[in-house]
């Protein structure tokens, strides 16, 4: 059992939780996830490790309430326990494993948007810790959506916050802040790094391709067993088939079949839509999980 050292509600949909995992914390960096399970009949819930303490032994995991099990898993409190914490999984970020002076020579840009913020921050927190600032964007549709500013304050370069509604800070999308820091402000980034919903990313990847500036994206498709043998997780990345929880989460976002991407995950929503990608992807659909019918 894992128990919940602290819970809090930062949204009226988004939570928070520290966790006992001492193996998972001992290990896990910036990018990883954990796959956590409730109880004996829960589902199994892909969360990105929003922040570690190896010495305490604890993982900070964030989740948004998106149906049933995760409705269940926002009611606990602290003394209570999840029943399974598997991780870490999924690739470190690129740059936690490159020389530190090369990291240093670059200059990035965090683009969080939504519940985005979250594997943003242990991101931004490396950098910091190794001396390195980076600017960081975090956008939501409105001020009540806006998550971990404080926490990111502290550890960024330069934060900028923005809203779709315009009900907080400045109005406008990530690409609106992004496209005013290049060409008005005559800023530079080496490198980006865009995390939210897949349809913020897209345009997000459009629009850096066009700034010429290689950019990152931490892919959040539908999860099952977080070992790749599912197949849920598919996406292209440069013509080429991945798997975000084992490849991933995060690729080129320049190389990344977004619109794909997209409506594999209305598909895999269905029985109907699983069966039809069952048959169109053939020998490359992968199975095993026992809930796509891959492995039938």
């Amino acid at each position: 059992m894992y128990q919940i050292t602290r819970a809090e509600r930062l949204t009226d949909q988004i939570y928070l939780f520290d966790v006992v995992a001492k193996r998972v914390a001992s290990s896990c960096l910036p990018g990883q996830f954990v796959i956590v399970k409730m109880d004996e009949v829960g589902e199994r819930i892909p969360l990105t490790i929003c922040d570690y303490n190896r010495e305490t032994g604890e993982i900070t995991i964030v989740l948004q309430t998106v149906g049933a099990s995760t409705m269940k898993m926002a009611r606990l409190q602290v003394g209570d326990s999840f029943m399974d914490v598997t991780g870490p999984l999924g690739m470190p970020s690129e740059f936690t494993q490159m020389p530190l002076e090369e990291v240093r020579q670059k200059k990035f840009l965090f683009v969080a948007g939504g519940v985005g913020s979250a594997p943003v921050y242990p991101q931004v927190k490396w950098l910091h810790e190794k001396g390195i600032d980076a600017d960081v964007i975090i956008g939501a549709r409105n001020k009540d959506l806006i998550i971990l500013e404080e926490e990111m304050e502290k550890v960024a370069g330069n934060l900028y916050v923005t809203t779709d509604d315009g009900s907080y800070v400045r109005k406008g999308l990530v690409t609106d802040v992004v496209k005013d820091l290049v060409e008005n402000q005559g800023k530079h980034y080496d490198i980006c790094v865009a995390i939210g919903p897949m349809i913020m990313m897209k345009f997000v990847t459009l629009l850096t391709k066009e700034l010429n500036i290689p950019t990152i994206v931490s892919l959040n498709p539908i999860m099952v067993d977080g070992t790749g043998m599912c197949g849920a997780c598919r996406v292209t990345v440069g013509g080429q088939v991945k798997f975000a929880c084992v490849d991933g989460p995060e690729f080129d976002g320049h190389q990344v079949n977004f619109e794909e991407a997209m409506k594999r995950q209305q598909m895999y929503k269905t029985y109907e839509g699983r069966a039809i990608l069952k048959l169109q992807e053939g020998d490359t659909h992968h199975g095993g999980c026992g809930y796509c019918g891959g492995d039938k």
